[in-house]
């Protein structure tokens, strides 16, 4: 039997280093926001002055919505003045760009069961994460660990009809997000929408690719252009039945957000080539959906 040998990691408290202090940790996490396991998240700002309280530690932002994380960190345990201070930047964070979703972020070494308990009563009215760090030696090595203890009840997401998105170009899709060969997938799906649809234009946002009609947001269905494939969210009522043609078609069905009340599919050019029938049904289904809702509220 092969000999696996096991470690045994000495326990580190931060709070008592001497040169792995705050701010060695906001760099760990700055230059890696992955780190924290809550996605693909990229910096935004750190040590961010606020107006007239203090500086906020960390920054960050979701590179596929518009969600941003007010990130406190506090090394040994939480106490109040530090929920308070993470809560007020949270606020003023929310305040002063309102066309993102945000979330308070705490970290510290030790989250008691007081905290947790005083958190529970509010959070769902403050979207709130406790994250636990705990750090590691092993003869001249560290390492960190980051255990959600307390994650957030989601609020509602801004609505993408609501054109408050930082608009880009078609350039941008084209050599930042995707690629030419990715965009040119949004262009055929653009093609089945407008056959069914007439009117319909691409508008090129920061975080995805929505639609408008003559002029109006419609993002019925939105498009993210990634490197070796297109997303494509499409907002429809869940259904088994849909779900279960979409994986007869072997098309990639990645989930549906119960949020925005979308599926998210991915789609090569040969997916759009081979199914644009079944494309188009649920782009119908999509429409009648909406359509139906436009109708109620006029009788209201």
């Amino acid at each position: 039997m092969e000999k696996i040998n096991l470690i045994k990691p000495e326990k580190v408290f931060l709070r008592n280093h001497s040169i792995l202090n705050e701010q060695w940790l906001q760099n760990i996490i700055a230059n890696d926001p992955e780190i924290l396991g809550l996605g693909d998240l990229v910096l935004k700002d750190k040590e961010r002055k606020q107006p007239r309280a203090g500086r906020l530690d960390i920054l960050l932002q979701d590179a596929e919505i518009n969600k941003r994380y007010e990130v406190e960190i506090q090394l040994g345990k939480t106490d109040e003045s530090h929920i308070i201070r993470t809560i007020e930047y949270w606020d003023i964070e929310r305040k002063r760009y309102p066309q993102y979703e945000h979330c308070a972020v705490i970290i510290a070494e030790e989250i008691t069961s007081r905290f947790l308990n005083v958190i529970s009563l509010f959070n769902g009215n403050i979207p709130l994460i406790a994250i636990q760090l705990t750090a590691y030696k092993n003869v001249e090595d560290y390492f960190l660990t980051f255990n959600t203890v307390l994650d957030e009840m989601n609020l509602g997401l801004v609505d993408e009809d609501e054109d408050i998105s930082l608009e880009t170009d078609r350039h941008y899709w084209e050599n930042v997000k995707g690629t030419v060969k990715t965009v040119k997938i949004v262009d055929e799906a653009l093609s089945i929408i407008t056959s069914i649809l007439p009117g319909y234009e691409l508008k090129y946002n920061k975080f995805y690719i929505g639609l408008a009609q003559n002029g109006n947001t419609d993002n019925f269905i939105i498009f993210r252009a990634k490197k070796k494939f297109m997303r494509m969210e499409i907002r429809l009522e869940r259904s088994d039945e849909l779900e279960r043609e979409i994986e007869e078609k072997g098309l990639d069905l990645m989930d549906y957000e119960k949020r925005s009340g979308r599926y998210r599919i991915k789609l090569t050019m040969n997916d759009i080539k081979k199914h644009q029938d079944f494309i188009a049904n649920i782009v119908k289904k999509a429409k009648q959906i909406e359509l139906k809702i436009k109708d109620d509220d006029e009788l209201l």
